[in-house]
């Protein structure tokens, strides 16, 4: 064995645990933070017991998902080769830890969201250095238990099929221990979408209910305790912007590198000869992990450099700063890896020989170690565009937002129709980058580069959940400032963070959309492979029907994803109202609301809403595989690639937009010469595109990435039972072994 199986196959958990380790440091040193007294502790225990509560419901519901599920996998694993009763645990885990990976996020954000508003006392620094280190314990906790996860799951694997063969490697049992780690990853993006699209509705319901009737009908600001819609609407925060988000990106960070390491897998060296099928071989394999843990460490770095000194500063340099720092740092680190890891010479993928020989087939992409480390770059570069692209879509002062309010002038209709104009206009100069980095990571890595571009995009992953989580938390500490009728200094500070951390919300959310269509690419190529198909005809009847049946699969899951938050905000809106009417002395501070109450309503809608959405997303690769096989499965996915990277784009910025467009009243609006401000009737048509953006952006836009993603992984977990050709060869195998056992019982009968 060489190096690689020595000693760098235990560096990569090791890394993992080392970003676990910093972040239960931060975790500490937040805790220790002066939470307040009086108003705002019991305020953030209401937040804190709420955001628990629906936790534990979700888990009682999912609990039943995961062991069904296991079973069913435990079962298939028995019956193809490539694959093992072994994967039920792989998917067990993975549901596991992306549970937990919420779970730590939402515990940290519900104890440094008081912290940020108890140091929004004393300044704007300690603000944002309190809500911002919360966000990177959540960022460091979902990437290192991502990475310690995979990591220390392939080195059990590795030792269970590939070692244990005792030298004669071969791509069969890469391939068996690939498929049995893919159960990782559908476990950890399973979880994901039903936290994501539970928390969305949890929390768009509870938004909704307390901006109709508090901000439209009772004039009251947005975070005024005595609406009893905004604890729910502060605990939404949490369980779809924190827990969502966390369940969200770890799924990601973890398919990326599960598809690019499917691909390393059919890497050829300049012999002629698989990578794999030398012992110790595996460094193309090993490459996407060891990316994501220097990723972690570099976003430890970058974070270190998030810091202002004085009020004027901005907030947003800083964490551009951050951000930048860990990007660079990972564009240096990988060039001196990818020479390190990789061999000399021409490259290219197992699968673009003719069979039974070395001979390449016309037009084959070849590449190089240059060309691997260039497509990393393009990976980066991409992230980073689309950031800057959804930040001009969705932040104040931009002309999107600005054409938004002034068209609220003329009325509701007016604004809407402005916020959907921009949404669709956002898609363009995304899908044209995306469409570069693509062509890009391509030319210059074939599949495997397109694959090695989203490993790259995800590496920084940690910084980029730190920035995102931050907002939440900030948003969080200005609602218990409003609550607690706190001086106004403290909530210009808050809004202050809470202005950026909405900027910030909508640039993650472009980030994670552009992800996972790469990834899903990288997916949909591994699933190619294991299916065993040469290429996807759209000229057939079949494969074009599955095209446009995936096409279509986005809208019904945003329809349902969105009835849902209309059912959920109906029922929240008649309680707000019940209460507002029947409970006397609310308006005037003389008694308390029943917060729990519409808690109640939330959690209950969210957890039985969710189900129908997420199984949609697992069913219909299934039906589709099994019924008309590998080639129409093929067409499903790039119908639904396509139309689901686009609605997520178009609904999470025009949610954002019209989000901003209304925030920009609080400050003042100029149009035609008149100032108009909160309470004038340009604000309310703003409240009301607001309103219709909350589902978009919150619910069904962000969980269009994890459709995608979670469909490919099905399809993958599924190939090696739709792959004619690999259940061919294992009968003709059964059928070699039993004659071989005959003649050999012949013989010896002849010997007696």
């Amino acid at each position: 064995m060489n190096f690689l199986n020595n000693y760098l196959i235990y560096l990569i958990p090791f890394l993992g645990v080392v970003g676990i380790l910093v972040m239960a440091a931060k975790s500490a040193w937040v805790s220790k933070q002066d939470a307040g007294e009086g108003d705002m502790t019991e305020l953030s225990g209401y937040i804190a017991k709420g955001a628990m509560a629906f936790l534990r419901a979700e888990w009682k519901v999912l609990s039943y998902f995961v062991v069904l599920a296991g079973i069913l996998l435990a079962y298939s694993g028995t019956t193809v080769k490539t694959s093992s009763p072994v994967i039920a645990i792989s998917f067990i885990i993975g549901a596991f830890l992306s549970a937990f990976a919420g779970y730590i996020g939402m515990r940290i954000a519900t104890k440094a969201n008081v912290r940020t508003t108890q140091a929004a006392k004393t300044s704007l620094a300690q603000a944002l250095k309190v809500s911002f280190t919360g966000g990177t314990v959540m960022g460091l906790g979902v990437a290192g238990l991502a990475i310690i996860g995979l990591g220390s799951l392939f080195i059990v694997f590795y030792q269970m099929y590939v070692v244990s063969q005792h030298g004669n490697v071969n791509g069969f049992e890469m391939e068996k221990a690939l498929e049995v780690l893919a159960g990782f990853s559908l476990g950890a993006e399973s979880i994901a979408l039903f936290a994501r699209v539970g928390g969305g509705i949890y929390t768009k319901a509870a938004d909704i209910g307390a901006d109709l009737v508090g901000k439209v009908e009772a004039g009251i600001p947005e975070d005024d305790v005595r609406n009893p819609a905004t604890i729910a609407d502060n605990v939404g925060d949490n369980v779809g912007d924190v827990a969502g988000m966390g369940a969200d990106l770890f799924g990601s960070y973890v398919a990326t590198m599960l598809a690019t390491m499917v691909l390393g897998r059919e890497i050829v060296g300049a012999d002629g000869k698989s990578l794999v099928d030398n012992f110790g071989g595996i460094s193309p394999v090993l490459l996407p992990m060891l990316i994501a843990g220097l990723g972690l460490i570099f976003s430890i770095v970058g974070a270190a450099f998030v810091r202002i000194k004085n009020e004027e500063d901005s907030v947003q340099n800083a964490l551009n700063i951050g951000n930048w720092t860990s990007i660079i740092l990972t564009a240096v680190a990988t060039f001196f890896v990818v020479r390190w890891m990789l061999p000399a010479g021409d490259l290219h993928l197992i699968r673009d020989t003719m069979p039974g020989t070395t001979t390449l087939k016309e037009g084959v992409k070849q590449f190089d170690k240059t060309g691997v480390y260039l497509s990393i770059i393009v990976g980066l570069v991409v992230g980073t565009l689309m950031s800057i692209i959804t930040e001009y879509y969705t932040a104040m002062g931009k002309r999107p937002v600005i054409s938004i309010t002034q068209q609220s002038a003329t009325g509701h209709a007016t604004n809407i129709i402005g916020g959907l104009a921009i949404g669709m206009e956002s898609t363009v100069l995304p899908i044209l980058v995306l469409a570069g980095g693509i062509y890009g990571s391509y030319h210059f890595a074939g599949l495997y580069g397109v694959a090695i571009a989203a490993a790259g995009m995800m590496a920084t992953t940690a910084m980029q959940l730190a920035i995102d989580a931050f907002g939440p938390i900030a948003d969080n500490a200005g609602g218990i400032a409003e609550m607690s009728r706190l001086p106004e200094e403290v909530r210009h500070r808050t809004d202050n963070l809470d202005a950026v951390g909405n900027t910030t919300a909508a640039t993650g959310k472009g980030f994670a959309i552009a992800s996972a269509a790469l990834t899903s690419l990288a997916l949909f190529a591994a699933f190619v492979g294991v299916a065993g198909i040469d290429h996807i005809d759209i000229y057939k009847a079949d494969v074009l029907a599955g095209l446009f049946v995936g096409g279509m699969i986005p809208f019904i899951f945003s329809s349902l994803a969105i009835s849902a938050v209309g059912r959920a905000a109906m029922a929240m809106v008649h309680e707000v109202r019940r209460q507002f009417r029947e409970i006397p002395g609310i308006m005037e501070h003389k008694a308390k609301p029943e917060y729990e109450k519409c808690v109640a309503i939330s959690t209950q809608a969210s957890i039985r809403e969710m189900v129908a959405p997420g199984l949609i997303a697992i069913i219909t690769p299934i039906i589709i595989g099994f019924t008309f096989g590998p080639e129409v499965l093929g067409g499903l996915l790039a119908g639904v690639t396509v139309s689901g990277v686009l609605m997520g784009m178009f609904q999470s910025n025009a949610g954002g937009a019209w989000d901003n467009a209304k925030k920009s009243f609080e400050k003042g609006v100029e149009i035609n010469g008149e100032v108009y401000k909160k309470g004038s009737e340009p604000h309310k048509a703003a409240v009301t595109g607001d309103t219709v953006g909350d589902p978009f952006k919150d619910t069904s836009g962000p969980s269009m990435n994890i459709l995608i993603k979670l469909m490919s992984i099905v399809s993958l977990v599924i190939a090696p039972h739709l792959n004619h050709e690999v259940r061919h060869n294992e009968r003709l195998q059964d059928e070699i072994n039993q004659h071989s056992q005959t003649v050999h019982v012949m013989k010896v009968d002849k010997k007696v």
